[in-house]
């Protein structure tokens, strides 16, 4: 009776990982420099968390350049010095986002309560307990400038997209130029030049409408830019396929290349949403602020969330204008955050296609 042997399988190794002996010579270069820090404390001037970041820092270079030196020679070593600083840098840009959300979020919740939702501020005051008024003017106001700036920049950075990427004309460079300058105008020149332009001279009266426009100036860069960058993506193939069956430039435009990049343009409506629905000096400048709930754009002042968050801090200096504060801020960052959350859902669902 013959035997016959099993054959052989292979596992796929992943000679990327690191071996047991560099995780251990990694976490013993770790508390050498955690040593060294500790003594650099002592010894020189340095102090607090930010003095012993920075020894930290110090050690943890010297000793990880010096042990990839004795192991691999100098290459090897400039190379640990390159990734240890831009992890270091990693590090320095993570800890003030963290910082911030864990800030807001501790110090947001507590003044968090069902009428801050249901409630405005036409019959309270910042300093009056959490429970009297709410930020319902602020969030219905906030929404409808919003849709105002949406309205009125959507169509014209869509456009702008499609003239720069589709049609390059003569105008393609100096728009682009234009675009991209806007993309640097700080907000407060916006809400001046539609105070200066439009309210004195024309209307005489700061509403929701001015301020929606104001947003809208700073939103045209931002989604005609993004915009752009999707339609940039669509290979010449698509286009060129679709002139060939007889189809005219604007129909294949619209036929082929919009649909191609739906999720990317949503993508961008998103993010220009996310970059204006913050904005503090042109709402305080044209839109006038309102207290009372107010869903008419044309008739009166219009609260909005920063304008309830810079309120409750100016006028404030209590406890129950400091939770106001707090809890206004928490809302605009989770609302900040979900868009920007849907904003990378969509794409990432987009680049799976």
């Amino acid at each position: 009776m013959t035997m016959t042997s099993q054959p052989t399988v292979l596992k796929p190794g992943r000679p990327w990982e690191p071996t047991a002996k560099e995780r251990g010579q990694k976490l013993l270069n770790f508390l050498i420099s955690l040593a060294l820090s500790v003594i650099l404390l002592f010894t020189t001037g340095l102090n607090g968390k930010l003095g012993w970041v920075i020894a930290f820092f110090i050690s943890f270079l010297s000793v990880t350049f010096i042990a990839e030196f004795r192991r691999a020679g100098r290459p090897a070593a400039q190379d640990s010095i390159l990734t240890s600083i831009s992890r270091f840098a990693i590090f320095l840009a993570i800890i003030p986002i963290v910082s911030i959300l864990l800030t807001v979020i501790s110090k947001g919740w507590r003044g968090l309560h069902w009428g801050l939702f249901t409630q405005d501020m036409a019959e309270a005051t910042v300093n009056d307990p959490i429970q009297n008024g709410g930020m319902l003017a602020a969030i219905s106001g906030t929404t409808i400038m919003v849709g105002i700036a949406l309205i009125i920049s959507l169509p014209i950075s869509i456009l702008t997209a499609l003239y720069l990427t589709e049609i390059k004309g003569k105008f393609a460079r100096p728009v682009r130029f234009l675009v991209q300058a806007m993309s640097g105008v700080p907000s407060i020149v916006a809400g001046l030049f539609i105070l200066s332009s439009i309210v004195y001279p024309l209307t005489g009266q700061r509403n929701g409408l001015m301020g929606g426009m104001a947003l809208a100036i700073l939103m045209i860069p931002t989604v005609a830019r993004t915009a752009e960058e999707v339609l940039l993506l669509i290979p010449n193939d698509l286009r060129e396929a679709g002139l060939a069956l007889g189809a005219t430039q604007w129909r294949t435009v619209a036929m082929v290349v919009v649909p191609a990049v739906k999720s990317g343009l949503i993508t961008a409506i998103i993010l220009g949403v996310a970059r204006v629905i913050g904005e503090t000096a042109p709402i305080i400048l044209v839109s006038g602020g309102g207290e009372a709930n107010n869903l008419n754009p044309v008739s009166g002042p219009m609260g909005s969330i920063p304008y309830y968050v810079w309120k409750s801090f100016l006028l404030g200096g209590t406890e129950e204008s400091t939770q106001r504060t707090w809890a206004g801020l928490l809302v605009l960052l989770v609302w900040v955050l979900l868009l920007f959350t849907i904003a990378r859902y969509i794409s990432s669902r987009s680049q799976k296609r």
